[in-house]
């Protein structure tokens, strides 16, 4: 059962991967950071899930100022 999260994880970074960068990059690449934390701490990988809470922060930095300057313009 957790082995499809980890699937799903890698469907989400794939897919992020082939759009040219924006919103949508973002948020695909940090849900599949998410899942890929959440399935790193269900089979007690540190090093998967440190990298992925690293991915993920960066993500959200980004969501939120492409979200500040779409309200500003």
């Amino acid at each position: 059962m957790i082995e499809i999260l980890g699937y799903l994880a890698s469907v989400f970074i794939a897919i992020s991967i082939t759009i040219k960068g924006g919103l949508s990059f973002r948020i695909l690449n940090m849900t599949g950071s998410v899942c890929f934390f959440i399935y790193a701490f269900f089979i007690g990988s540190i090093p998967v899930a440190i990298i992925n809470i690293y991915g993920a922060g960066i993500n959200m930095f980004y969501i939120t100022k492409e979200i500040k300057k779409l309200k500003n313009s």
